[in-house]
């Protein structure tokens, strides 16, 4: 199954175990979505859901992973089975937590896991019905996983695979931040030294959706010089980071690594070389 679903194909859909997720973000999101949402979407929230945000952003960054339970419990919730068909969506060409919900049902073992692409832009310009109000769903029982089962990286983990030159670690954030020109979100600018930059509106085409996945294969593989193994790749916070993973798997590559912690992470842990690209 391919990691993305166009607007079309969502609508021509038909199965009984279809649940779409609104992964959306941003101020006011909850009633966002109960003033407005796909018909049947179930809604989803990247910091109550989809991460666990403790004290110390300076061990896991902003957006932990939640303990598996808690995820478990979160499906429980929102009535999700390992046999379900997921379609998610956000209002971020997918590069929120859309992607985030992807990366973390796929690695619970859900394995129909869809993202819409384009969004709920292209989901009105499709003349997807929509629908308001809270949606109504049985819950469904606890699923129990031991273990997330894509393949994670610690900041222990980047600073080793760096120092031994074993892994590429790509800083999916816009070139500004990587440069260390500002920085809107964490408290310092600038990137890991040694990680590269291919930030992740360069999977996207003007109008915001994906590139083929022929396109996408020719693009990474020139921009990784024809060695995308041994990847490890990070945002600010592990959440755009897996727009990325989804690209790749899209083109066909293997699933890269995931650095949960990302900049959030680095930039605040005390002795971490900060690098940046311009003159203080």
């Amino acid at each position: 199954m391919s990691p993305i679903i166009s607007p079309s194909e969502l609508k021509n859909l038909s199965t009984h175990n279809l649940i779409i997720l609104d992964a959306r973000t941003g101020k006011d999101v909850k009633q966002n979505y109960l003033e407005k949402h796909i018909k049947g979407a179930r809604f989803i929230d990247l910091d109550k859901d989809l991460a666990e945000i403790g004290d110390d952003a300076a061990f896991g960054g902003r957006h932990p992973l939640p303990t598996l339970e808690k995820f478990a419990e979160t499906l429980a919730h929102l009535g999700i089975a390992e046999d379900s068909h997921i379609v998610v969506y956000d209002d971020k060409n997918g590069s929120n937590a859309a992607a985030r919900a992807w990366w973390m049902l796929k690695s619970f073992g859900i394995e129909n896991v869809q993202l819409l692409d384009g969004g709920i832009q292209a989901a009105e310009k499709n003349i997807i019905e929509f629908s308001s109000g809270e949606e109504s769903f049985d819950k469904t029982e606890l699923i129990k996983k031991e273990k997330w089962s894509l393949p994670l990286s610690t900041l222990e983990d980047v600073e080793n695979e760096l120092k031994s030159n074993s892994s590429t670690v790509v800083d999916v954030r816009d070139s500004y931040r990587y440069r260390g020109e500002s920085e809107p979100i964490d408290l310092v600018a600038g990137h890991i030294p040694g990680a590269i930059n291919i930030p992740f509106s360069e999977n996207l085409d003007e109008n915001g959706l994906f590139l083929s996945p022929e396109v996408l294969k020719e693009k990474y593989s020139q921009l990784l010089e024809n060695t995308p193994d041994n990847l490890i790749i990070h945002c600010g916070s592990g959440v755009t980071a897996c727009h990325t993973i989804l690209a790749l798997v899209h083109a066909g590559f293997k699933i890269p690594n995931l650095y949960v912690g990302s900049w959030s992470e680095w930039s605040r842990r005390e002795g971490k070389e900060i690098a940046k690209e311009v003159q203080e």
